[in-house]
């Protein structure tokens, strides 16, 4: 305490105590801005999922349409983008994506758990079918694409010769081989059904969803996880029976 009242220091402590935290963190730190976060990362993902599964359907085209797509993907953007720089530019964005999205997943999950009642402390409720799928799908998704990547991106999981820009021989290599198939199948029917309940939850976050509309967002859920299954398991399908090869 100085002569004429508080210290400096003890002025600036309080101010420093009572600052309030910046928007952007307030909103993170809320459940309703986590949920937003982790909805809006997931449309993100889906959108590149759709694109993706488009791209990956060329390979039924032949070697030439499909390898000349990868290299494509590599000049989007040119002239003014470089080599690869667009490509990079959405794999951070992706990245960041997953990243937010398995956060927010996981903090919510925290969340809900601190706020149940004291009675259920020694007794562990039973999980909905539907949050079972989405943090079992999530689990199996993120493994996936650890394995993805170093099978098809980088090549130092790849079962063949990995051939750089040659991506059609090396589908055909992964897919040859058992372990390959069912890795890639489980992931996609974990894709399948994260994408059903997802998308539906990502449309009440966002204020899309209502009575009137709910059918309609089930049917539209329903259709998107059954077209990207359909569409992501027809590669493997198609060289495992020789339409690919």
């Amino acid at each position: 305490m100085g002569l004429f009242g508080p210290s400096v220091s003890g002025m600036a402590l309080a101010t420093r105590t009572d600052r309030r935290p910046s928007l952007p963190r307030a909103v993170w730190d809320s459940t309703v801005g986590k949920k937003t976060v982790m909805a809006v990362s997931g449309l993100i993902m889906l959108l590149y999922l759709v694109a993706h599964m488009i791209g990956n359907l060329k390979i039924f085209f032949g070697p030439d349409d499909f390898n000349h797509y990868a290299h494509w993907l590599r000049t989007l953007g040119g002239p003014v983008m470089r080599w690869e720089w667009t490509l990079w530019v959405i794999r951070v964005v992706l990245v960041a994506a997953v990243v937010a999205h398995a956060v927010s997943a996981y903090q919510l999950s925290r969340r809900d758990l601190k706020a149940r009642p004291s009675k259920y402390v020694h007794k562990k409720p039973r999980a909905s079918y539907a949050t079972r799928t989405m943090r079992w799908g999530g689990i199996i998704l993120g493994l996936f694409i650890v394995w993805h990547i170093l099978d098809l991106t980088t090549g130092t999981a790849h079962p063949g010769g990995f051939q750089h820009l040659h991506p059609y021989q090396n589908v055909i290599d992964t897919f040859s081989t058992w372990y390959g198939n069912v890795v890639y199948l489980t992931a996609v029917v974990a894709l399948g059904l994260h994408v059903r309940h997802g998308f539906w939850s990502a449309a009440q976050t966002l204020g899309v969803g209502s009575a009137a509309r709910d059918r309609a967002l089930k049917t539209c859920a329903n259709g998107l996880a059954l077209l990207l299954t359909a569409g992501f398991v027809s590669v493997p399908v198609g060289v495992m029976t020789g339409v690919v090869s």
